[in-house]
């Protein structure tokens, strides 16, 4: 089990920020923005990724360090919750987004098969340590495969699409695996907590079955869909017909509170709802853009005819989505401002007895052993795509997505003994995920792109 000096240190840790009132937050978190958006091109030569400098502060400013503040998740579950909820939400609708159009199932199989089977073989593996190495119970071991099984779409941006329409395939798979996996990761969840006792699975499992598999996954998908597509389409109507100004960025906003609450309404999983309203919306946004210039286009030809002119058709516009494009800044924004505050958080919880060989191996079983036999063994119906493959197998990142599971099954009451252990682990996954990839993302990505193989046909092209 967890050290005891940990455990006491959590148990007896302040509320919230020791010695740091909000104006010392404040100086912290606004001082290191001023300072990035200072040196911006010089970190960007720099072969780190921004979270492992968010966390070195954290660590330098938390116990491990000058041990100005110390942030307790087990007393501030609630907030951390609320606070990963959000930034989770807003970056797999940066995600959605950024798909390609129109959808090609062909393309789609990659990341689906990682985001189903992958994740399948993920959570066992996982499951499998912690219940014959690390003791836990089976209910504990299963969730704690379930927290860290997805990969993360908050902190990894630097392998993820870049913008809408990338047709990197790497960035593809990466970015759509990552906006699905954290609602197919829920389904397990609830299976951990209902094997403690904190959830019903009826007999035999069935209703976690039928409930919280079948209901939850299709009809979050059907809701996410449904509204996304109308939203679209309305936008688009409205823009056409009135050619006024939308606020763009209130609209991307609203949509994602809309369908996470009416997801959440009718117990189905509001991320993968949120990540198909984004997808739906710039397919609808991108048709209705096509139409109208296809239009335009015929108005042209017949007037140029009526004229007796000889003229070129006009040209078609390159049909950008009225919402999904450009509200995408500004969500980024959010993305990188929540990725910041919480990873100094991260970095304010740790100590140094948090550095436990039970969390070092879990951590290296995890990125050496688990993510590339799952991305190998979940990719076995994909032919081709072995560069793809090879680095898929080592960028699972893990990150936000964890550390709100974390928090979720917290406030749903497990014992606090377990909670502890949890936080325990966790806190290093994520910790060792930033250092570790933060610090090959750069130098693995220049040698990828270097080479040219037929794993690099563009997307646009694999048809």
């Amino acid at each position: 089990m967890m050290d005891v000096s940990l455990e006491k240190a959590f148990q007896g840790g302040s509320v919230g920020f020791r010695s740091m009132n909000s104006a010392h937050w404040f100086l912290l978190t606004g001082g290191l923005l001023l300072a990035i958006g200072i040196s911006s091109s010089v970190l960007r030569r720099l072969p780190v990724s921004s979270s492992m400098l968010y966390l070195a502060v954290g660590i330098v400013v938390g116990p491990t360090g000058l041990n100005l503040f110390h942030f307790n998740p087990l007393k501030q579950s609630a907030f951390l919750e609320a606070l990963t909820e959000v930034a989770v939400l807003i970056s797999l609708f940066s995600a959605g987004v950024k798909m390609p159009v129109p959808i090609k199932l062909r393309l789609w199989k990659a990341p689906v098969l990682l985001a189903t089977t992958s994740m399948m073989v993920s959570v066992g593996l996982t499951t499998l340590f912690g219940w014959y190495i690390l003791k836990l119970p089976l209910g504990a071991a299963i969730l704690l495969g379930a927290i860290v099984a997805p990969t993360d779409p908050v902190l990894a941006t630097d392998v993820q699409s870049r913008r809408p329409g990338d047709s990197d395939r790497l960035r593809f798979t990466l970015t759509c695996e990552a906006g699905m996996n954290d609602g197919s990761a829920f389904p397990f969840v609830i299976l951990g907590m209902g094997l403690l006792s904190y959830h019903k699975l009826g007999s035999w499992v069935w209703k976690w079955a039928l409930t919280d598999i079948l209901w939850a996954t299709i009809a979050g998908i059907a809701i996410g869909w449904a509204i996304g597509y109308l939203m679209g389409l309305l936008v688009s109507r409205v823009h056409q017909k009135y050619r006024s100004g939308l606020l763009d960025d209130f609209l991307g906003l609203g949509l994602i509170g809309v369908v996470y609450g009416v997801s959440e309404i009718c117990d189905t999983w509001g991320f993968l709802a949120v990540f198909a309203a984004a997808v739906a919306l710039r397919q609808a946004e991108s048709r209705a853009a096509q139409r109208i210039a296809q239009g335009k286009k015929v108005f042209a030809l017949g007037s140029s005819q009526a004229a007796g002119a000889v003229q070129k058709p006009m040209a078609m516009p390159d049909g950008q989505p009225f919402v999904s494009s450009s509200s995408l800044v500004f969500h980024e924004y959010l993305e990188r401002l929540s990725e910041l505050v919480l990873i100094l958080l991260v970095g304010g919880t740790l100590f140094i007895s948090s550095w436990s060989l039970r969390s070092v191996g879990l951590s290296l079983f995890l990125f050496f052993v688990v993510r590339p036999l799952s991305v190998y063994i979940g990719m076995l119906p994909q032919r081709g795509l072995r560069r793809v493959k090879g680095l898929s197998a080592w960028f699972g990142v893990r990150g936000i997505g964890s550390l709100y599971y974390l928090m979720y099954v917290i406030n749903n009451g497990i014992a606090e003994p377990l909670a502890l252990e949890l936080i325990h682990l966790v806190l290093i996954v994520i910790t060792m995920s930033i250092v570790m990839h933060g610090a090959t993302v750069k130098p693995l990505l220049t040698r990828f792109w270097r080479h040219d193989s037929e794993d690099e046909v563009p997307a646009s092209q694999n048809k």
